[in-house]
């Protein structure tokens, strides 16, 4: 992306959010691609430097207890809900730089162009910017939005980071934040505060490509559970002395396993249910492993998801039946651990119905689609809180460095936004 930006041409959001993507890409770039710890320096780099930008067309700022971002342009009626637009910082490691990123700058875009203009919303317009979105770094749904409308459990807080093993609770404290606020379920932000909460977000799948639109309205947000330390235990044997009959084979166990939720998924498809079935890692032991032995252990991971209930439990009943049957049929044990669960969420009508009317003033044509990962917004929408999303076109997908947002078609989702959130209070 083109760092060196003539501001002249463009207008101050256009300009502020070319600036501040340049500056992530070149503070927290780490070929391949881009890593912002969860609660580490890259995560803290990228919210002082949009707090800055915020402070600096006088917006009001506040940092929570798990040090969640608020950046406010107050409205006409401070009594009246505020309208918040929000995302996250943090990334994958080596992923890409728009991932969460694109939403945070699209907020500020927006409210640089009311600064430009001259314009006082009826209501306070706050972009927020959320805390550890990424489970790459904590295993919680949405821990930042959590903490924020104080539903975080206490047990969460005892979770560990990835890479320093250490917990939730500790990281929050180093930082200078008050994980004991979070214990006691204190909200940082209520929901009767808020109107409505909306977050603009890179698609991470191909159907606004395949579509040739650069912005989709999404209409709901999936939820699903993950395995993340599922074994496959069988037994270690002589691959040339042992018969077939006695071999516990844990490598035809997760093939069985793996055929037979590929099978499950072709059937909801025919059924017209959508869902997505994916095991990201098989590992064995390098220590126990080799060429000339059955493999008596591996481990792997499952991820699942849908946006309809119904079809999760479907998948979960399907995975014991073949745990028992795959189990006794080729002499194995699956002990599949915790699960990390997350609820599918849907989309606010009023608000999809408001976006859709900007949209068509604008003569803009925005297809409707649900967003298979998940979002801050899910967490928001399960609180009660009107919710609602935009996806810009990506190409590549996303939680890999080769993530693909042209910054035009960031443009019309913030020209959407935009729209929206001045007519707000006419319509």
């Amino acid at each position: 992306m083109e760092s060196r930006v003539n501001s002249r041409l463009f207008s101050s959001g256009q300009a502020l959010l070319r600036r501040v993507l340049a500056e992530l890409e070149r503070v927290t770039g780490t070929p391949p691609g881009i890593t912002r710890v969860a609660y580490g320096s890259g995560e803290q780099f990228a919210h002082d430097l949009v707090r800055d930008e915020a402070a600096a067309m006088g917006a009001r700022i506040r940092v929570d207890a798990a040090g969640n971002l608020y950046m406010s342009l107050d409205g006409l009626d401070p009594q009246l809900p505020q309208i918040v637009i929000g995302s996250h910082l943090d990334t994958v490691p080596h992923g890409g730089n728009y991932d969460g990123a694109a939403g945070v700058v699209a907020g500020l875009a927006v409210m640089a162009d009311l600064v430009e203009d001259g314009i006082r919303l009826p209501r306070t317009l706050t972009v927020m910017v959320t805390r550890a979105e990424e489970a790459a770094w904590f295993p919680l749904s949405y821990p930042g939005s959590q903490a924020a409308l104080g539903l975080m459990m206490p047990d969460e807080l005892q979770a560990r980071r990835s890479d320093t093993g250490d917990t939730l609770h500790e990281h929050m404290a180093r930082a200078g934040f008050d994980p004991a606020a979070i214990l006691r379920r204190k909200a940082q932000i209520s929901p009767g505060e808020i109107e409505a909460f909306l977050e603009v977000h890179i698609e991470q799948g191909p159907r606004l490509v395949a579509a040739g639109r650069p912005v989709g309205i999404v209409t709901g947000i999936a939820g699903g559970f993950r395995y993340v330390d599922a074994r496959c235990i069988g037994r270690y044997a002589h691959s040339g002395a042992e018969p077939r009959f006695s071999r516990r084979d844990s490598v035809l166990g997760v093939s069985d396993l793996v055929q037979g939720l590929e099978a499950a998924w072709d059937q909801l498809e025919r059924e017209g249910k959508e869902a997505t079935i994916t095991v990201g890692r098989i590992e064995s032991d390098a220590l126990q492993h080799g060429s000339s032995r059955v493999l008596g252990e591996l481990s792997f991971t499952l991820d699942v998801r849908s946006s309809d209930h119904a079809t999760l439990k479907r998948i979960e009943a399907q995975i014991a039946l073949l745990q028992a049957e795959i189990g006794s049929r080729r002499g194995v044990e699956f002990r599949f651990g915790p699960a990390f669960t997350w609820a599918p969420a849907t989309m606010d009508a009023g608000l999809i119905s408001k976006l859709s009317m900007s949209a068509e003033n604008l003569g803009m044509a925005v297809p409707r689609l649900a967003s298979g990962a998940g979002h801050d917004a899910a967490a928001f929408s399960q609180a009660g809180i009107a919710s609602a999303m935009l996806f810009v076109r990506n190409e590549n997908g996303s939680h890999n460095p080769d993530e693909s947002m042209d910054v035009e078609d960031l443009d019309e989702a913030v020209r959407l936004l935009g729209t929206f959130v001045r007519n707000y209070d006419n319509d």
